[in-house]
């Protein structure tokens, strides 16, 4: 069960689902991909009738949800409670079919309405923790008494979740060891990074590679995600803006769209930095640009709880450097120990500027740290051979 994925010939969204479908079919299992009528990136709702959401190798429930037009207002807390009012509605409906329900959190409702039917019918229920609510709304509205009235609903519904899990799979160590904060009972759990395909990665740069003209030595600098809260992409601009007073050679490029693109380019204008903001691209050519690209970066601000997001799969199989300014220990730990790029102060735009400046005036170490990004997204991040753990898990509860 995921509120959020992409299916089809659709192209924006989520794959981690999708292909756990997919690989859990191979490994003998049947599959239900149960997921919402609306979808998450484009806003809109799915026209459920197309034929590329039929002849799959598993089947697709689509549960009926209203939509929402914001990432973070009350219609999308509301959009998620009607949708998991009829996840329950299918779920009596089709009772004893299932022999295990895995589903995301968030959102945290449907997530409950998993758990209990799980535990109601004697099944067991694995939660696969992406984000942590209401952890991650407190960086946006974090205001004393209310913030804990408001998101008490989030709270109680994780806590739930928590308590009910047969197993637990984390996108970050720290997600997956979460649920022992409200349970006294040990559980089997694991982490397994969002990650990617490394084959479909690869296939994008061998077919768009070419199609992108990059000047002799410039050195490009490289952002792939939302343009949104907890990405900081502001110290970035103003990173370049200080790099380009060294003599440098080096031009930010930012790859993906959100709501806060404009007031970033009219900071970039406003400094004169050396920034491109290429838009909201299909994956093959953002493979295509994070490959032709030299550093890559992962922004967060001080206050984001993120761990592992999503892109860090893609900027390690692009074999070159990363830079994080995330403040996870986990994160901040492998980038050091694995050797593949560098830790930063988060909104320390100078911090930032001597970082890439000094992986920019050094090709060999871009090379090393390079080679040892690759290294760990085939280990660590490639989904053909990481999620095999959720399948182990999968198997041995059932």
């Amino acid at each position: 069960m995921t509120m959020g994925v992409k299916l089809g010939d659709e192209t924006r969204g989520y794959t981690r689902f999708r292909f756990l479908s997919e690989l859990l079919v191979r490994e003998g299992f049947e599959v239900d991909l149960i997921t919402s009528s609306f979808q998450h990136w484009d806003k809109a709702p799915r026209d459920t009738s197309r034929s590329c959401y039929r002849d799959l190798p598993y089947s697709i429930v689509f549960i009926d949800e209203p939509g929402y037009k914001k990432n973070l207002d009350l219609s999308r807390i509301k959009s998620h409670a009607v949708a998991a009012k009829n996840l329950r509605s299918h779920f009596d409906e089709h009772g004893s079919e299932y022999a295990l329900v895995y589903a995301e959190i968030p959102p945290n409702d449907v997530a409950r309405v998993c758990a209990e039917y799980a535990h109601e019918q004697g099944i067991p229920f694995v939660a696969d923790i992406n984000d942590l609510w209401p952890e991650a709304m407190r960086m946006v509205v974090n205001v004393p008494l209310v913030s804990d009235i408001a998101f008490y609903p989030f709270a109680r519904d994780a806590k739930r979740v928590y308590t009910l899990l047969s197993g637990a799979v984390g996108t970050s160590d720290e997600y997956a060891m979460r649920p022992a904060q409200d349970r006294s009972e040990p559980y089997p759990k694991t982490t397994v990074y969002v990650g990617n395909v490394l084959a479909d990665f690869d296939a994008g740069v061998a077919e768009h590679r070419s199609e992108i003209e990059k000047p002799e030595g410039e050195v490009w600098i490289v952002y792939a995600g939302t343009l949104g809260a907890s990405y900081d992409l502001s110290t970035l601009i103003e990173a370049a803006s200080l790099l380009e007073k060294t003599g440098v050679a080096a031009r930010v490029k930012i790859l993906g769209d959100g709501p806060d693109r404009k007031k970033l380019e009219e900071l970039a204008s406003e400094l004169a930095a050396p920034v491109d903001f290429l838009g909201y691209m299909d994956y093959p050519h953002m493979a295509a640009y994070l490959d032709a690209s030299d550093i890559t970066v992962n922004s967060l601000v001080k206050s984001a709880v993120q761990s592992i997001v999503t892109k860090i799969g893609d900027y390690l199989a692009s074999g070159h450097p990363l830079i994080n300014t995330g403040t996870s220990p986990e994160f901040r730990n492998l980038v050091s120990e694995s050797g593949f790029g560098v830790n930063v102060e988060a909104e320390n735009a100078e911090a930032l500027a001597e970082a890439i400046e000094r992986l920019a005036v050094n090709p060999s170490l871009r090379k090393i740290m390079g080679a040892k990004a690759r290294a760990v997204a085939e280990s660590e991040f490639d989904q053909s051979r990481s999620y095999l753990r959720i399948v182990d898990m999968i198997r041995k509860l059932i």
